[in-house]
């Protein structure tokens, strides 16, 4: 793995920081909210107790009916149209109260609106027969029933002769007779029929229920569905006008109040919670998003809200009724509107007599507008890519400066001259102390190669006397008398005499080459010609090896001494035979490639070994094995000294079955 990625994985613990912020928030607004919601419920109890002194405003039983049956009398903030639509009443449908029809579900609504009581019904009916002059008996009708035990009982019934405006009937003791007072609408719809009515409150009792009769075809009875089982309706819902000023007297600003009696229907209401509007801009809403993920998920934000029945069931109200104070939390993802919720119960001598429900919202703590935790996700994010990114750069330009210096290690490794001046020697670090120990490194390796390079002279001048000397004393004792055995050694150190001498030679040659590029007199001469007459010289002189030349050209004017280049050639022709076996074909080739002239040597044999590359044309390095001891490795060296003398260069690499010699010269106009 590379420095810069080593300290791009670092640099993630940076994500530590957001993560112990938001740990932080998380048991910050826990706390903030469970004292919020002590506070709220100690007030909750306290307004309980205040209004449990109003027993009166509480229906205690119901003896006519259950809860279930009882009927809704939902406050109107506008006033209806009798027009038979539902679109137009203040309320939402889940308001319905639904029954189970013969065709279908049948829906009611009841609501008041400046002393007057309007009623909805929606019936699901296949086939709708309407009244005729006989009276409506055994057609499709409505009835509201109200009742004032123990003794009045009226019904209110609601037949159209056709859709429209209809005459409404009251049928009591007395009869069936039309109410004036009342006006109704009935409406058509596909499947069924609507009824809408408006009627003064005063004609009605304390219990209403609904009862809707179908008849399939006017021929046969109607089937009655009632919203109640028994003979008399339960007593409809009605909020509390009183408990509703004193509970708006009571509530704080930014709370609301719901007061619920003993079986959940809420009977008042006041206070509005406050809240801010929500910011749909692209930043608050990712940040809510990032809220919901790390602190806390939202919770149905429609249970804090009333029940739109008029019944409220949320489990903490369920609590209440059944003595028990609970409280709630409940936050909107889509908002960040968060609201806390107590309800405790509302008791007196005689039981529970209701819910108190205390509801305010969270302006005041963090999830509300989550501005806290915006702020500390922007800054922490911030600061994460600032130190991803500054340990990126940095990791960046350490790991340049370590390339640098690698780069420029190999490069003074391969040059012939070790350079020891490298990249980063002046600073004050750890980098620093590694580039000068290299260049300390490379200064002694170019001190031991330039006394390897110089050895080869050394050796040749200082063991020439001592030679000579050797070899004339040799000379003299084999004019004198000596026995079989004695010349026979005599012999034996004239030849290594002769053959140190040749060694001698070779390793002086390096230093007359030289000496004769220093002072030779350049002249333009042709290459071409000059190969295929040397080529020529060749098949005579290893008449076991074949030669070709092979060129693409007709003429290489190249300036220089032919002498010399002759003599880098017969280096190389001299290594090719050494490395190839009789009957092997040893290919000479010329050609102009980019510009320059490109002269190889191709023959079969070994490959050159990986290590040996960089090395080939190194002064006394040798690929030789066995008894040939003459070779010292100068023969290459030499050709790349006449190479280079010529502002060419000398390479080899290895082919298919052998080995090709590459030599590069500029053209005459190069040099």
């Amino acid at each position: 793995m590379t420095l810069r990625r080593q300290l791009l994985l670092v640099s993630l613990f940076t994500l530590m920081l957001p993560w112990a912020g938001c740990e932080f928030i998380r048991e910050t607004e826990s706390a903030l909210r469970s004292g919020q919601q002590q506070m709220l419920a100690g007030t909750a109890r306290a307004l309980a107790n205040s209004m449990a002194q109003y027993v009166e405003e509480y229906p205690l039983d119901n003896a006519y009916g259950s809860s279930s049956e009882q009927l809704y009398l939902h406050e109107l903030a506008t006033q209806p149209q009798i027009d038979g639509y539902f679109d137009d009443w203040p309320l939402s449908t889940s308001s319905l109260k639904i029954l189970r029809g013969v065709d279908g579900p049948i829906l009611v609504a009841l609501g008041s609106f400046g002393g007057a009581v309007y009623l909805y019904v929606e019936v699901s009916d296949r086939n709708v027969v309407y009244t005729t002059q006989d009276g409506p008996r055994y057609t499709d009708r409505v009835s509201l029933v109200s009742v004032s035990p123990p003794y009045l009982r009226e019904s209110f019934v609601f037949a159209a002769e056709a859709p429209g405006s209809l005459i409404s009937y009251k049928r009591d003791d007395y009869g069936l007779t039309p109410e004036p007072a009342i006006r109704a609408y009935w409406q058509d719809i596909p499947g069924g029929y609507r009824v809408e009515a408006r009627l003064p409150e005063k004609l009605l009792g304390t219990h209403l229920g609904i009862t809707v009769s179908s008849t399939p075809d006017g021929l046969q009875p109607a089937t009655r569905i009632s919203s109640f089982t028994s003979d008399t309706p339960a007593a409809i819902v009605k909020p509390s006008s009183k408990l509703r000023e004193i509970a708006a007297s009571l509530i704080q600003p930014g709370m609301r109040m719901i007061v619920t009696d003993a079986a959940g229907w809420r009977i008042a209401m006041a206070g509005t919670l406050s809240a801010d509007a929500a910011d749909g801009s692209f930043a608050s809403v990712w940040s809510r998003r990032i809220y919901a993920l790390l602190v806390e998920s939202g919770k149905d934000m429609a249970a804090a809200e009333p029940d739109p029945s008029g019944r409220e069931r949320q489990p903490y109200v369920s609590a209440a009724l059944d003595g028990h104070e609970m409280s709630g939390w409940f936050r909107s993802d889509d908002s960040g509107r968060a609201i806390v919720a107590v309800a405790a119960p509302i008791a007196s001598d005689d039981g529970i007599l209701g819910a108190l429900v205390l509801q305010q919202g969270t302006d005041a703590i963090l999830s509300l507008t989550n501005k806290g935790l915006a702020r500390l996700i922007n800054v922490t994010l911030i600061a994460t890519l600032l130190v991803a990114g500054a340990l990126l750069g940095y990791a960046s330009w350490l790991s340049r400066r370590i390339r640098q210096l690698s780069v420029a290690a190999e490069h003074a490794l391969d040059n012939e001259t070790l350079h020891s001046a490298l990249p980063s020697a002046f600073a004050n670090d750890e980098i620093g102390d590694l580039s000068r120990s290299f260049s300390h490194v490379l200064r002694q390796l170019g001190d031991y190669n330039n006394y390897l390079r110089t050895l080869a002279s050394k050796l040749s001048h200082e063991l020439r006397t001592p030679l000579a000397i050797v070899t004339s004393s040799l000379e003299n004792l084999e004019h004198e008398t000596l026995n079989d055995a004695s010349a026979e050694y005599t012999t034996r150190a004239l030849d290594g005499a002769s053959r140190l001498r040749q060694i001698l030679s070779a390793m002086s040659e390096a230093s007359r080459v030289e000496e004769l590029m220093a002072h030779a007199e350049p002249e333009s001469f042709d290459l071409h010609s000059a190969l295929q007459s040397t080529v020529a010289a060749y098949r005579d002189i290893y008449a076991e090896r074949d030669f070709a030349f092979d060129s693409s050209i007709d003429s290489a004017p190249v300036t220089g001494s032919p002498e010399l280049l002759i003599q880098m050639l017969d280096k190389l022709v001299d290594n090719a035979v050494d490395f190839s076996t009789a009957g092997d074909l040893i290919r000479l080739g010329l050609a102009d490639q980019d510009g320059e002239y490109l002269l190889t040597v191709t023959n079969p044999g070994p490959p050159l070994p990986d290590r040996m590359r960089t090395q080939l044309f190194d002064s006394m390095v040798s690929m030789r094995e066995g008894e040939n001891t003459r070779h010292l490795g100068l023969g290459l060296y030499v050709a790349k000294l006449i190479a280079e003398g010529h502002n060419g260069r000398i390479g080899a690499r290895n082919i298919d079955g052998g080995v090709v010699f590459e030599v590069h010269l500029p053209h005459q106009d190069s040099r």
